[in-house]
């Protein structure tokens, strides 16, 4: 269908040749000489695109643009004016146009700027499916290479981004784009079945950076470089939700982003304690016994000991220095917290923890309402974008940006959208996770999970006799024969972690400094 272009501007006739060349191009143009005349036709009609001359006699150009953004603010308008004037520019910005052009202007400045407003979207959607295309081949190469755990973080981040950039393209591609994310979690799951343990010896020479590096790595060496550290850690972050955040901190800071791995499970209780202790949960479960005396139980009451856990790990480290340490569950608790932030930069390291990310995973799970609104990973995307921008984190973050601080952000696991199940044996002691159980001689296909019969070797808590861990990998999640059906329905569709895939294990560490 063709588009219509409605062009208002007194000197009409003298652009004639400019109409009968876009009429030419396939575009249907309506011409008239003032802006009374523009505004009746925008009543009536439907136009895709307004030239809109800013000197016309009568009701000018800025008070016809105006009206036309009261009446149709969809329509994109292009002003058109003799003048350099500075103010008018600013006004004409100000009034949300979609571009200005000084005359004379020639035909094919006219269809240039018309196809960049007209057609962008299908410009835009035509260059990045070649672009993916060539793309594509060089990630399944780089499947094919065995690839090492710096490869995947690079195939990671290349299909992160091409979903981002792909989310409101063709659906054919995306469908192809969502066939490589699955076909390179089923890679990363036999990689790090085959690798993981390995790293979690302190004397390899090569390992990534993991869960119980982070305080160290990253944290510690900003003391000397800021007034103030801040070390804030978003529950069950992924690295897309982290690209969409750092859109609006990109204006306040300076953003320097590494990677690293979570530990496995890709669980608060085992990832996120980690972070905190610089402790394998083996060794805090010699170090700490009582943390992990009722490990079957809620999840929440696993993680109660981070600030004892943190204040061991920079005494271990030789670090004396005053911190404070919050965990923001409630909206409340975030606003009192940016509230009186000043006060928190009289500290010289202050950790918190907020849980929204992870609440909303959760919530998902029960809630039709929300399964609606983000249907797949890019609603879910877009939802944890728009509670950040309401947030009183990304508050906090802008009352930061004035003082004198480093800030580092990251997250103890991500989340993987659970699409297949697959079937679970174990007694009534087992654990209740998703992505993940411990119990007595768990069994399960073992092409969907990773089996750990020594825990030991995986630095894991061993509990009681007998206790092994199934892991899951790619999207898969586990259920019961017992009331198979039932938790099939209830969990199919839903964002999980625990597992071993891309999307819970790889995830961003950045470095903040104001602007």
């Amino acid at each position: 269908m063709n588009k219509t272009i409605l062009w208002a501007d007194d000197e009409i006739d003298h652009l004639k040749p400019h109409i009968l060349f876009l009429e030419g191009k396939g575009f249907n143009v309506k011409a008239v000489t003032n802006g009374s005349d523009a505004i009746s036709l925008i009543n009536e009609e439907s136009f895709d695109l307004v030239f809109l001359d800013e000197q016309m006699p009568g009701m000018d150009g800025l008070t016809t643009l105006g009206k036309i953004k009261q009446i149709a603010p969809q329509i994109p308008v292009v002003m058109i004016t003799k003048s350099e004037e500075e103010y008018i520019m600013e006004d004409a910005i100000g009034a949300k146009i979609a571009d200005y052009l000084i005359k004379p202007v020639n035909p094919n400045q006219i269809l240039l700027t018309t196809k960049r407003i007209l057609e962008r979207k299908r410009l835009t959607n035509e260059k990045a499916a070649q672009s993916y295309l060539q793309s594509f081949r060089s990630i399944a190469s780089q499947l094919e290479s065995n690839p090492d755990w710096r490869e995947w973080i690079s195939i990671y981040t290349q299909l992160t981004a091409w979903d981002l950039e792909l989310q409101d393209g063709d659906e054919g591609l995306r469908q192809i784009l969502t066939d490589q994310i699955q076909q390179s979690n089923l890679e990363f799951g036999k990689f790090i079945n085959r690798e993981y343990k390995y790293w979690l010896n302190q004397n390899l020479p090569d390992r990534p950076v993991l869960s119980v590096d982070i305080t160290k790595e990253y944290v510690l060496p900003q003391l000397d470089k800021a007034d103030s550290v801040f070390l804030i850690v978003i529950d069950c972050m992924r690295y897309d939700q982290w690209l969409e955040f750092e859109k609006l901190l990109n204006q306040f800071y300076s953003i320097d982003t590494d990677f690293y791995y979570s530990i496995l499970p890709t669980a608060t209780p085992y990832s996120r304690n980690a972070i905190f202790a610089g402790l394998y949960p083996a060794d805090i479960e010699k170090r700490f016994p009582e943390l992990w005396k009722n490990a079957d139980g809620d999840e929440s009451s696993l993680n109660q000991s981070e600030p004892e856990l943190f204040e061991e790990l920079l005494h271990r480290n030789r670090v004396d220095v005053k911190f404070r340490y919050e965990k923001v569950l409630q909206q409340d608790d975030g606003k009192k917290i940016s509230e009186k932030i000043h006060n928190y930069t009289q500290t010289k390291l202050n950790t918190f923890v907020f849980n929204f990310v992870d609440t909303l995973v959760h919530t998902r799970s029960d809630s039709q309402v929300l399964k609606e609104i983000a249907p797949d990973t890019a609603g879910f995307r877009s939802l944890a974008k728009t509670w950040f921008e309401h947030s009183n984190l990304l508050q906090i973050f802008r009352e930061l940006a004035t003082k004198n601080v480093k800030i580092v952000v990251t997250t103890d696991h991500g989340s993987v959208r659970a699409l297949r199940d697959t079937k679970v044996l174990g007694d009534k002691h087992t654990s209740t996770s998703l992505r993940y159980k411990f119990g007595r001689n768990l069994k399960c296909d073992e092409e969907a999970a990773i089996v750990v019969d020594d825990p030991e070797s995986f630095r894991l808590p061993r509990l009681r006799p007998s206790t092994n861990y199934i892991i899951a990998k790619e999207d898969y999640y586990f259920v019961y024969p017992t009331n198979y059906h039932k938790y099939q329905n209830k969990y199919n569709d839903t964002f999980q972690h625990g597992g071993a895939s891309m999307e819970e294990m790889i995830l961003p560490v950045s470095v903040l400094t104001p602007k």
